[in-house]
């Protein structure tokens, strides 16, 4: 008779946890280094891995024997190591890569930040600035460097989330889709390849649109798209049927999101609807890890939080709008609001 593993103590599960940040920076300095594109042709010995990434030997084993305990990799005779299913997903040229995004939470911008994490409870307050001396969004400016590797793991994250999006909410029917803080326009390039009769408008700061045209041309839509810089903070685009903020409301407190959200509504064009792919906070009844340190990660980095579907109504309230409708999409889910 089969029975299952007997639990570890309190102390000892406690433990696990409080190192559970020790295995997160093994698979970021594994991202860092590029192991996984070392072992994309197959199996190879240590030695060699080292060599093609720039490591020493002796320690390069020390990382992938840990990383192979947490399945990156499968260890075999004489120190050769070969990909898992899961380390694949490690690789640069990966469909599914979350290579940038491993590499992301590895460095002292997002690593550090969550040692202020008792200070943004205490205080109310994201934890970055003290941390760093400046906020998130100044500090990314002027980094070159951080900002490319943010960039490409929030579009890593973005494309993770696309099927889904596209799958669960239909969005036929919208003359024009404007996509407010898009970035680079994975999401709405998607949409749009799914939904021919559908135009295009994305919008965002001068620097990340600049390298948007080829999302659309790979997709064969860029003559459905019009490309639009511009801070949402200010305005958006007017006439849309529909305004789409994937991830954005998210990274701001009340009173900045009803800024853009207000923006977003004396936009919009009659019967318009505004549509946010969020990981909705789930009720105290129904617990959601992944959702929860979200949100802790919202609150240290730049003040921001995941919301409920009583806060989202709230929110949409005081901007003029009305939660019409929340469509489960995977993690996230589409969160529809109206003009009232």
């Amino acid at each position: 008779m089969q029975t299952s593993p007997p639990k570890p103590p309190p102390s000892a599960r406690v433990l696990q946890l409080a190192t559970s940040s020790w295995m997160a920076a093994a698979v970021s300095a594994a991202a860092e280094l590029g192991v996984a594109d070392a072992l994309a042709a197959g199996p190879r010995p240590v030695h060699e891995i080292a060599e093609t990434v720039g490591a020493h030997a002796p320690t390069l084993y020390r990382l992938m024997r840990a990383c192979a305990d947490i399945g990156l990799f499968e260890e075999r005779e004489g120190q050769v190591f070969a990909l898992t299913e899961v380390g694949d997903a490690l690789r640069s040229d990966s469909q599914t890569s979350m290579r940038n995004f491993a590499r992301w939470v590895g460095l002292a911008a997002d690593r550090n930040t969550w040692a202020g994490l008792a200070d943004s409870v205490r205080t109310g307050n994201p934890a970055f600035e003290q941390v760093h001396g400046q906020d998130v969004w100044d500090y990314m400016r002027g980094r070159a460097d951080v900002s490319k590797v943010f960039d490409d793991a929030m579009s890593e994250a973005s494309r993770q989330l696309i099927a889904p999006v596209v799958g669960a909410f239909d969005f036929g029917g919208i003359g024009t889709l404007v996509d407010v803080a898009g970035g680079h326009g994975a999401l709405l390039a998607a949409v749009l390849a799914d939904n021919p009769d559908t135009r295009g408008l994305l919008y965002d700061q001068p620097d990340v649109v600049a390298g948007a045209e080829q999302t659309f041309k790979d997709r064969g839509v860029d003559d459905r798209v019009e490309i639009v810089a511009g801070d949402f903070f200010d305005s958006v685009p007017v006439g849309g049927d529909a305004y789409l903020l994937s991830n954005v409301i998210h990274d701001w407190d009340d009173e900045q999101s009803l800024k853009i959200l207000t923006n977003c509504r004396e936009a919009l064009a009659e019967g318009g609807r505004v549509l946010l792919v969020e990981a909705v906070m789930p009720e105290r009844a129904e617990p959601s890890p992944t959702v929860t340190l979200m949100d802790l990660n919202m609150l240290v980095l730049c003040g921001g939080k995941q919301r409920t579907r009583a806060e989202f109504a709230a929110l949409f309230e005081k901007a003029g709008l009305r939660l019409e409708r929340i469509v489960r999409a995977g993690l996230h889910s589409v969160v529809e609001a109206v003009r009232v």
